[in-house]
């Protein structure tokens, strides 16, 4: 019998960053965290437990720190290319780099009526991403929003739908739409305006979410990768992940009142997830 090493990765996750840019009168906030995955002719450290091809994953990180002295981090997808070109350039056993990043949003403090020039707050459990597959020959490159929560409280409906002897659930004409966007889009070019791109293709998911019509929660999902791709060029696929947050009425009937769309008890558990990816095709 003889065994055959198949598929093998190596490299160094959760190596988190927060960089500071310092201008007069205004600093500028970035946290990053970020992962590096190498592939390539790393056999003989599995096989031998020769380590000569081994770059250390400590260096991985070491590195990451460098290039952002070096580099801007804004926008993602940029600071993702300097690493996997330096990384190809020094180590030909690599065959290829995976970089994924995920930024933290922070917005600034008020202060006297304006944004404060060094004070910042979280902005909700919302992230920036960015995931790059690089080899010598080209790198593809993916950009994404995750956690994003949004809600609205009309322009949704769900009726019509499959019944069996365990649907409790009635028709809604007018319901609350609450979920938590997650989304991913692949770039069909490698030098494109990724900061603008990525602000404009959230604020396009947003809009759409808000004046949709929805007929269900499939029906906002596609709707709005759709209209995704038909306004960006240079956007060839879309993922599109929504997990819904129920609110259900509350019968305030034994208190002797009505509750006419006022009142609504938040519900996390269970909670119902929608996927779908949406593909141009010629």
């Amino acid at each position: 019998m003889s065994i055959q090493l198949l598929e093998n990765t190596y490299g160094e996750s959760h190596v988190r960053l927060l960089r500071v840019s310092r201008q007069e009168g205004r600093h500028d906030i970035r946290e990053l965290s970020l992962a590096i995955r190498f592939e390539g002719g790393f056999e003989a450290a599995h096989t031998l437990g020769d380590n000569r091809k081994i770059l250390p994953a400590d260096t991985m990180k070491n590195t990451i720190y460098a290039l952002a002295r070096q580099h801007s981090i804004e926008p993602l997808e940029n600071f993702g290319l300097h690493l996997i070109e330096h990384f190809l350039t020094y180590n030909l056993q690599v065959s290829r780099v995976v970089v994924e990043a995920s930024e933290s949003i922070w917005g600034r403090l008020p202060h006297g009526g304006k944004p404060h020039p060094s004070a910042f707050a979280r902005v909700g459990d919302e992230k920036r991403t960015a995931h790059l597959r690089g080899t010598r020959a080209r790198t593809e490159i993916r950009a994404g929003i995750s956690d994003l929560e949004v809600l609205k409280t009309a322009r949704s409906q769900f009726r019509g739908f499959k019944k069996d002897p365990y649907t409790t659930l009635q028709d809604e004409r007018d319901l609350i739409l609450s979920t938590i966007i997650n989304a991913t889009w692949l770039y069909t070019e490698e030098d494109a305006e990724f900061g603008g791109l990525w602000h404009a293709v959230r604020q396009m998911l947003l809009e759409t979410f808000a004046e949709h019509q929805s007929q269900s929660p499939q029906h906002t999902l596609y709707t709005m990768g759709e209209i995704v791709l038909q306004n960006f060029e240079n956007i060839g696929e879309i993922h599109l992940s929504i997990s819904g947050r129920h609110f259900n009425l509350v019968d305030l009937s034994p208190l002797g009142m009505d509750n006419p769309g006022t009142v609504f008890l938040p519900s996390d558990e269970p909670y119902t997830v929608i996927e779908a990816t949406l593909k141009k095709t010629t």
